[in-house]
């Protein structure tokens, strides 16, 4: 696929707001705290992570696969300058494969000054979420990607499975990561 370009940065207001609507305050609940999340699709489970870890997020570009890295890293791209991991969310959750399209997105997140990108099909939108709408994970969830998720939000009829990044990546010293398995 060819690179498009274009990115959009989570902690600049002048961003092109194109690919990424902004929206108030969507899920039943008070007023109380608010937590502003930017959403995004995997296949039909749409996701969030909190908007303070968002540096940008970016269209599909050029991705140059790295030799025995964890099966979930799809590889690096360079990100002006900056040598950036991308690990592929449907690999990492243990879902089928997708044929990447216009929609997929590297959403490029700073974990403890470490930038790492996650491929994924589709964002959605940045919300504010009260925190009195965002639950804890049920119990019953077993699977071993139940440890990424910190919560779920209730937003009108859907729900919004709230991501753990710093337990999904870590970072590893000298520079590298470490993808937990």
């Amino acid at each position: 696929m060819e690179p498009e370009g274009n990115s959009t940065s989570a902690g600049n207001e002048d961003r092109e707001t194109s690919d990424l609507p902004r929206t108030e305050d969507r899920s039943r609940g008070g007023a109380g705290r608010l937590r502003q999340m930017v959403t995004f699709f995997l296949g039909d489970e749409e996701f969030g992570v909190d908007i303070t870890h968002v540096r940008e997020i970016n269209r599909l570009m050029l991705i140059t696969p790295v030799p025995r890295a964890p099966a979930s890293v799809e590889g690096v791209i360079n990100l002006r300058g900056q040598v950036v991991p991308v690990v592929d969310l449907r690999r990492q959750f243990g879902l089928p494969a997708l044929e990447h399209d216009r929609r997929t997105r590297i959403v490029v997140v700073d974990l403890e000054g470490t930038a790492v990108g996650f491929l994924v099909d589709e964002v959605s939108e940045v919300l504010r979420l009260p925190e009195s709408a965002v639950e804890s994970p049920p119990a019953m969830v077993g699977s071993l990607e139940s440890k990424y998720i910190s919560g779920v939000g209730k937003i009108d009829d859907r729900l919004l499975i709230i991501l753990d990044l710093p337990h999904l990546v870590t970072g590893a010293g000298e520079g590298g990561w470490i993808v937990q398995a």
